[in-house]
Order: C-alpha cells, then sequence, then structure tokens
C-alpha cells in the first residue's frame, strides 16, 4: 500500500540529491528512446518510489490510476533489452476533500484518509542499458559539434554541400578532382 506522504518525501529527495535527479533523467532518457511512451497511458505515469540504485540495476516504481493501466506491450518491449518488468494493483491512502462535517477525521482538523485503486509497475534496467544510452545520446551530440563529420541520418550529397570549413563546395554529381575556376578580378 502507497500512502500519499511517502511519495512527496521521495521526490523531495530526489531534488535534494542531484545524484538521483541525474539518474532519474537518465532512466526517463532510456525510456524515451525506447519508444516507451507510444504505448497507451505509459506518459501518464507518475513516479512512486526510487531510483533505487543497486550494483548492476537501477529500478523505480510508477502508478497509474486503476482506471488507467500502462499497456503491457510497453513493459514487453523493455523485456527485449534485458529489463524486468513487473505489474501489481495496489491502493494509495489520499486524504478526502472537506466538504460537509462529515468529511473530517474525529477529534482533528484534517480530511479522512480513503484507498484509491492504482497499477504499480516496477521497471529493473540494467546500468548497462543506461549508459549505453547516455553514450549514443553523447555520440550524436559530437557528430554535431565536431566540423567535418557527417551526422546520423544527413544523406552524403547534403554532406558535400555543407562545408564547415568554409571552402568551396561542390554541387552532388559533379567531379569533386576537378579544380575551381580561379575568380576574375
Amino acid at each position: 500500500m502507497q500512502d500519499i506522504y511517502d511519495i512527496v518525501k521521495n521526490i523531495e529527495g530526489i531534488y535534494d540529491s542531484n545524484t538521483s535527479f541525474q539518474v532519474l533523467k537518465d532512466f526517463e532518457r532510456v525510456l524515451d528512446e525506447l519508444d516507451i511512451y507510444v504505448y497507451k497511458n505509459w506518459e501518464d505515469g507518475e513516479l512512486a518510489q526510487g531510483p533505487t540504485i543497486d550494483r548492476h540495476w537501477i529500478s523505480c516504481k510508477f502508478m497509474w490510476p486503476r482506471s488507467k493501466m500502462p499497456d503491457p506491450m510497453g513493459g514487453k518491449r523493455l523485456l527485449d533489452y534485458d529489463c524486468k518488468v513487473f505489474f501489481k494493483k495496489d491502493y494509495v491512502i489520499k486524504p478526502r476533500k472537506i466538504r460537509e462535517p462529515g468529511d473530517i477525521r474525529p477529534s482533528s482538523k484534517k480530511g479522512k484518509l480513503d484507498r484509491h485503486g492504482i497499477w504499480i509497475v516496477e521497471i529493473k534496467m540494467p546500468k548497462k542499458l543506461v549508459a549505453d544510452i547516455y553514450s549514443g545520446s553523447q555520440d550524436v551530440k559530437l557528430q554535431l559539434d565536431v566540423p567535418g563529420t557527417i551526422p546520423q541520418g544527413q544523406p552524403a550529397e547534403d554532406a558535400a554541400m555543407a562545408d564547415p570549413t568554409g571552402g568551396t563546395t561542390t554541387a552532388p554529381g559533379a567531379d569533386p578532382t576537378a579544380t575551381p575556376e580561379a575568380p576574375v578580378v
């Protein structure tokens, strides 16, 4: 059973720790790169617990309302990358909004606590996968920053037209070994 108080404490701890925040961003980057968010309801999940960092694994638990179960095919996609995914029905305890005197806890000024049905999805991801995705995104960024390299996905014809050194460019289909004509002064 989850408690809203524990979830808020977990999120506060993440914001207080640069390491946890960076690990959570890397974890999300992997989910994004593996296109998990194209599956129904995956983008609506909220962090319930984690990230928990072990020797070889990083694990996080996310929650969804019971009526918005995330598509299990998204979890199946993670299995292809050696992740472990666990689905579980659970409850979260939330205080009730006070609208009438019956909504108040006895001898208190706070609302009664209600149980709301949720889905908990725990994802255990290998650290190696996180490092591979992170280094892959850094490689693409480096390719874009280094002059003379062709970024991934750019056709060779477009790359021939873009001369980062500021020299003359060759049109597609033209002879690259031909010497350019000297300008007339």
